[in-house]
């Protein structure tokens, strides 16, 4: 199966298996739906596309390397377009797992913003969703593996810090799950 691994920064996958091909996206939803749409529309033959990635942990425990289930536009006014009449999608199901990533271009630190979050999500990042979109209106499967660098608090600025771990273990899972 042809795979595109997609992460927003280098740093993120430089641990990345050779022999699988790597698009970095650039920081945020517009640079990650931008250069994943233009991948795929480029006629490769992408049959799969898997999202690398660190992420925030909105709720206490989560440690190590997720797969997620669900991913949610959570900075997009999503109610109050509805409100006027039209229809929002802001959520999309892509694996089996309970577990939900949150994305949007708030880099989150604030424990308050964390807290509201943690009521819908248990992950937190600034690609997913894009490049679930991206990939699902090329309809291209996808899968989002995301690696938990900080608890979506203060230290989250400590990103340049801790990425390299997130990126072996992000790594670690392409060799045992794509390899």
């Amino acid at each position: 199966m042809r795979t595109l691994v997609v992460s927003a920064t280098k740093a993120e996958a430089v641990h990345v298996p050779s022999g699988l091909e790597v698009l970095i996206t650039g920081i945020g939803k517009v640079a990650a739906a931008s250069a994943v749409s233009r991948a795929l529309a480029a006629g490769r033959s992408i049959q799969q596309v898997v999202n690398i990635g660190s992420c925030g942990a909105l709720r206490d425990g989560h440690t190590g390397v997720f797969e997620v289930g669900t991913v949610i536009n959570h900075d997009f006014s999503a109610a109050a377009i509805r409100a006027l009449g039209y229809d929002v999608v802001d959520s999309l199901q892509v694996g089996d797992s309970d577990i939900v990533c949150a994305t949007g271009d708030l880099f989150v630190t604030d424990t308050v913003v964390r807290a509201e979050l943690a009521e819908r999500a248990h992950l937190v990042d600034m690609e997913a969703f894009a490049i679930a979109w991206a990939a699902r209106e090329a309809g291209v499967p996808v899968r989002i593996v995301k690696h938990v660098s900080d608890n979506a608090d203060e230290t989250a600025l400590e990103w340049a810090d801790v990425v390299d771990g997130s990126a072996r273990d992000l790594g670690q899972w392409l060799a045992a799950n794509l390899m």
